[in-house]
């Protein structure tokens, strides 16, 4: 296999605690840290395993978004991606533009396989991986929690509400990632310093042809209401009790 690309989103990072705007139109995102999303950095982790074991030649990671996407890409070229491409734009970026925006770089980077993670945890839209498959009429397999090649055809075992099912698609083809599927790797410092020399282009959205912009509106955006208090009970009898109380049995 000659090159893999992997898609990656920059997102606030997972330990961060959302805030929701006073206004509701959204959450707070100035000043707070942001990182690659988890699943896509599963992703990479997979493509930089199978490079390792000799069956791909190059990674390259591919983001679409601000300037400051280019930090999340500096990761992915120190966790040992080849090189990165942005595509850089202040618009939101919903999943059919994703897609459409990841279909031009297929067709001029022409991997033999495509891996993202299954959903981003910003949005958990899980549709960018499926539609850019659609898009690019090639097979897909998703949810993967175990990816093995086999000359040219992967075997991706994925995780469904029944339990795990395997599954053999021709390549090229999509793969979207979850959680089992690998433990990503740290980043060492001098990895980062080699990623600083490491190329990564930037390219305008507009020269890819796709427009992007919000297409669906959010019309409110609430937090969780907080949990009510737990309830201590002795034994089976008091919980039953408990229950009943509560109109649940």
């Amino acid at each position: 296999m000659r090159r893999i690309m992997v898609c990656v989103k920059r997102v606030v990072d997972y330990n961060v605690r959302i805030r929701v705007k006073p206004d509701g139109t959204g959450v707070v995102l100035d000043g707070v840290k942001m990182s690659v999303n988890p699943f896509d950095e599963i992703a990479l982790e997979e493509a930089l395993r199978i490079k390792e074991r000799g069956e791909a030649d190059e990674v390259v990671a591919v983001s679409i978004g601000p300037d400051d996407a280019q930090q999340q890409l500096r990761t992915a070229l120190a966790m040992g991606a080849d090189r990165a491409i942005l595509v850089k734009t202040t618009d939101v970026v919903e999943p059919l533009a994703a897609a459409q925006v990841f279909l031009t770089l297929v067709q001029k980077e022409q991997p033999q396989l495509v891996i993202l993670g299954k959903q981003a945890i910003d949005d958990d839209a899980a549709q960018t991986g499926q539609m850019l498959a659609a898009l690019w009429d090639r097979p897909q397999a998703t949810f993967a929690s175990k990816v093995e090649l086999a000359g040219a055809a992967a075997l991706v075992t994925r995780e469904v509400d029944a339990g795990l099912e395997t599954i053999e698609v021709d390549l090229p083809a999509v793969v979207t990632t979850d959680l089992r599927l690998n433990e990503p790797r740290y980043v060492k410092l001098p990895d980062i310093m080699k990623a600083k020399k490491k190329p990564l282009d930037v390219v305008e959205l507009a020269s890819t042809g796709v427009s992007a912009g919000e297409t669906l509106k959010s019309v409110l955006v609430e937090p969780p209401k907080p949990r009510s208090k737990g309830v201590m009970v002795k034994d089976v009898a008091g919980l039953v009790d408990a229950l009943k109380k509560k109109g649940l049995l």
